[in-house]
């Protein structure tokens, strides 16, 4: 990849017939990113591998893509952390290194067609921590009309211990599956957490007026309980979807676990939200000397299981919560090209880690038949070897992009 120069790659030489239509970005732009001065990419729908030594910009490049989702991306961080820091300028140089801020750009396709879309970080909100988007060239209404046109799923090295890590980390990946299946589901939980957020900070302060709790508490009661319900539906499909999955990679076994999905399960939505805003009046007090809100979905947990063994998830080998984690996405993926007519975009960042060859065969078998267009980045190309002619394989070398 080279600045201010579309940079093609040839097809593959054959490509599994697809399983359903895909949703394809077949051009990308950054503009200050990380390392990224200015780089534009074209390429091909299918199977592309990235391969380079660590610190050479193939995550970031995942980073980018991710940003096609609602959300902080797949690194979750601050915005301003994204913007490519300033270098020194050469001797003699006219003029002085001065980034801006970040942008995205990319030409996405579908089965409802082509879209152009734009995102970056706002520079004039005032604490320079918004993003904003545009499709079409169009300002965007919110980030979910980003979920409403396609769907962007990921794995990363960090995530190998999700089940083993804090609950927080399994909801976002929870949250993220269930945006592609219901797209508001994201408006929903951004809702629900500015509300939890402003009635937290009324209750800190004190004197709060019991008729804006009120209000506050009726909107985290009706937003909760659909969030609530979204994720137990999202979560039997994936269940359904894990225990009959053939191939090497362990059944999963799902099941979500909260107060609020208790409350659905045995009894009408319309009683469990009375019964959510009842918990919520009760524990004001608690909630203020605390600082934490004590119920709702923004404490329920995802569990897995390998049902191989019956051993919990975070009791599994690093390897073996990988290929858990694995075998999810895989099935969502399935799932999702049932539902929507076309397969997530989906960014594997050094997946093969932790993988034997059988499942590294398999994983890959199985990407070809799903047709989705799959990002996978790794250090060591014979990882990949069994790609060669499905695949558009990309050599990443300081922040530089070249066909391999």
């Amino acid at each position: 990849m080279t600045p201010d120069r579309v940079v093609p790659f040839a097809k593959p030489a054959t490509r599994a017939a697809t399983a359903a239509p895909t949703t394809s970005v077949v051009r990308l732009v950054l503009t200050d990113f990380r390392g990224y001065a200015r780089a534009r990419l074209a390429i091909e729908p299918g199977l592309a591998v990235l391969v380079g030594p660590n610190g050479a910009g193939k995550t970031n490049l995942l980073e980018a893509l991710s940003f096609l989702a609602p959300g902080k991306g797949l690194r979750r961080a601050k915005l301003s952390e994204i913007d490519r820091r300033a270098t020194a300028a050469p001797p003699g140089a006219a003029t002085q290194d001065r980034p801006g801020a970040w942008a995205v750009a990319a030409t996405v396709t579908g089965p409802a067609g082509e879209f152009d879309v734009g995102t970056g970080r706002d520079i004039d909100s005032e604490s320079g921590e918004r993003r904003h988007l545009r499709i079409d060239g169009v300002p965007a209404k919110s980030q979910q009309d980003l979920s409403e046109r396609l769907a962007v799923a990921w794995l990363t090295p960090q995530m190998d211990r999700l089940f083993a890590d804090a609950a927080s980390g399994r909801r976002r990946f929870l949250d993220r599956l269930v945006t592609g299946f219901d797209p508001g589901h994201w408006s929903r939980l951004l809702a629900y957490e500015r509300a939890m957020r402003e009635r937290a900070r009324l209750l800190r302060e004190g004197a709060a007026d019991p008729s804006w709790l009120k209000a506050l508490e009726e909107i985290m009661a009706e937003n909760g309980v659909a969030l609530a319900a979204a994720r137990l539906e999202a979560v039997a499909r994936l269940a359904a979807a894990c225990a009959d999955a053939p191939g090497p990679f362990p059944r999963a076994g799902l099941a979500i676990e909260g107060a609020v999905e208790h409350w659905l399960g045995s009894m009408p939505a319309l009683a469990a939200e009375e019964a959510f805003r009842a918990a919520l009046h009760d524990s004001r007090g608690l909630d203020r000397d605390s600082g934490v809100t004590q119920t709702g979905p923004h404490r329920s947990d995802l569990l897995a299981r390998h049902l191989g063994t019956g051993e919990a998830a975070a009791l599994c080998s690093t390897g073996e919560q990988k290929a858990l984690l694995i075998a999810i996405v895989l099935a969502y993926a399935r799932l999702l090209a049932l539902r929507r007519g076309s397969a997530p975009v989906l960014l594997l960042d050094e997946v093969t880690a932790h993988l034997d060859a059988a499942r590294r065969s398999a994983l890959f078998q199985a990407l070809r038949a799903l047709g989705a267009q799959c990002w996978l980045a790794g250090t060591d190309t014979a990882l990949f070897a069994e790609l060669k002619g499905h695949a558009q394989f990309f050599a990443v070398a300081d922040a530089a992009v070249s066909p391999a």
